[in-house]
């Protein structure tokens, strides 16, 4: 049985808590159904955990009585038995608080699930900022259970399409050529369960890997939208907006296609360095393995394009979906789970699969840009999509690239120093500038009146 003592500062802490998404907290009367309601909530949303013990700041205003800390610990089990009772089971750990007087209360930490759960009741719940909201609509649950990857729409039947998209299209004869051992469309896609076995109606994963045009056929966006903005600014305006590409057509030829595209955009993309004005130059592994990722674990039942943004300074791809199951931030370079089983496994048998190192790619961009000396991606839940950024920062740290572009330059204001070493602060560079000159490395260069300093120099 896990316990963990608490000072009363700790206790005064927990009672003057927030509750927020990822944290609630109930005294020790509440009924069984909220517990299952509250449990249900952070499984199905992003996790979290909640105390039965401590009053609600409604109940009690005073923080130093809301610990309402009992002396049996066994008079919690009605909590262990709504949690176990619910099916399937919620991924959850547990451990008791103890103030000083020998009193309990019980913390409950449930994890994100790859599950959509229910209450004894049948409802699903959802988590949104301090509330345990129901899910009513079917649709809603749906897009729930798509969205954690218990179900995938990859396996929905698109009755737009017609077994001849697949089975007469240019893709697949193409793939099938090099495909062994030897087989004809009907019984590939039929083996791999790309169609319906007795309907022959296309399932979305077969008119997306193997249509020449899924586009027309399905009700959901699902091609590659590229767009060149000419400025390193957060927002772009519109007038950045310089070049803008929708690649479609099969997921081989589209990320492949995309690739293309955004390598030759990026062949006249120039970037402040600390040697000057220089070419950008990314590892190529880093923007085919990330924008694979994109493509291929991608919530096809949202209907949105994947988004590539390419920024003077930086490469930001948008993929529409949350992490699926228990997939995090933390852990997405450790977990394996796919959205999109079929998809993975059928573009795995291309001869020169576009996700050759499968379960690796992730981890392969992130190497080649330690590789090249760059800041590794940056992995962003924005929304209801994933988005991560491959930005053109050196792993030197600023005074370094400050004092490598004084080596080939006569003096560097704030703005370019900000430009070659990706701090975003005016005041921060300042600082940086400020260590450099007392370390006696640089000294300022004042304006014409002097009395204020316009740039730095090495110091003679």
């Amino acid at each position: 049985m896990k316990t963990r003592e608490l000072t009363d500062k700790e206790i005064l802490d927990f009672s003057d808590r927030d509750e927020s998404h990822f944290y609630d907290n109930k005294a020790f009367e509440i009924k069984g159904d909220k517990i299952q309601k509250i449990a249900v909530a952070f499984a199905n949303s992003d996790g979290g955990e909640f105390i039965i013990g401590i009053k609600d700041k409604k109940d009690e205003p005073d923080k130093t009585k809301r610990f309402q800390g009992i002396e049996d610990m066994e008079a919690f089990n009605f909590v262990f038995q709504n949690l176990t009772s619910l099916s399937p089971t919620i991924p959850h750990n547990y451990e008791f608080l103890v103030n000083k007087d020998g009193k309990y209360a019980l913390r409950i930490i449930i994890e994100k699930s790859e599950s959509v759960h229910k209450t004894a009741n049948n409802t699903v719940y959802i988590r949104k900022s301090a509330q345990s909201l129901p899910l009513k609509d079917p649709a809603q649950i749906q897009a729930l259970s798509y969205a954690k990857g218990e179900s995938s729409y990859e396996d929905t039947v698109v009755n737009a399409a017609l077994a001849e998209d697949i089975f007469e299209s240019s893709e697949i004869k193409k793939f099938l050529l090099d495909y062994s051992p030897q087989s004809d469309p009907i019984d590939f896609t039929v083996n791999q369960n790309l169609v319906d076995r007795k309907t022959y109606d296309p399932r979305t994963s077969g008119i997306l890997l193997f249509s020449d045009n899924p586009t027309p056929l399905l009700s959901k966006r699902c091609g590659i939208k590229i767009n060149r903005y000419d400025t390193s600014e957060e927002i772009p305006e519109r007038i950045h907006l310089k070049e803008q590409f929708t690649i479609e057509g099969s997921l081989n030829e589209q990320i492949k296609a995309a690739s293309r595209t955004i390598t030759k955009m990026m062949e006249s993309v120039q970037i402040m360095g600390p040697e000057g004005l220089i070419k950008v130059k990314y590892p190529p592994e880093t923007i085919w393995e990330i924008l694979v990722n994109a493509v291929i674990h991608r919530d096809y039942s949202i209907s949105d394009d994947v988004q590539v943004l390419v920024f003077n300074n930086r490469i930001e791809i948008k993929s529409p979906g949350k992490l699926p199951g228990y997939v995090t931030i933390d852990n997405i370079l450790d977990a394996r789970f796919s959205r999109n089983s079929k998809i993975v496994r059928v573009l795995n048998k291309y001869k020169n699969p576009a996700n050759k190192d499968m379960g690796e790619g992730l981890n392969t961009a992130f190497q080649r840009m330690e590789e090249f000396r760059l800041k590794a991606p940056q992995i962003l839940e924005d929304g209801n999509y994933i988005k991560v950024i491959i930005a053109h920062t050196s792993l030197a740290s600023p005074e370094e690239s400050i004092m490598k572009y004084l080596e080939n330059n006569p003096e560097i204001k704030n703005r370019e120093a900000r430009a070659i070493t990706g701090v975003k602060s005016e005041n921060v560079m300042k600082r940086h500038f400020y260590d450099l000159r007392d370390k006696n490395l640089i000294e300022p260069v004042m304006s014409k009146t002097g009395n204020k300093i316009v740039a730095w120099k090495k110091k003679n």
